[in-house]
């Protein structure tokens, strides 16, 4: 896989999760302790992102 897909995977994978964040908290039935494993899982990936570009 090349660093441009790897990084346009990333950003597809984070998109998604953004999403699924703004549906979660629409929802209050949802754990609060699941959305902040979710923004915990996001933030890895705009970390990783960065570096990725960073490198390229």
């Amino acid at each position: 896989m090349s660093l441009d897909s790897r990084i346009q995977e990333l950003q597809r994978k984070h998109d998604e999760l953004d999403k699924e964040i703004e549906e979660a908290i629409a929802h209050p039935s949802v754990d609060d302790l699941e959305i902040a494993e979710m923004k915990r899982r996001k933030l890895s990936m705009k970390d990783e992102i960065a570096q990725l570009r960073t490198a390229s």
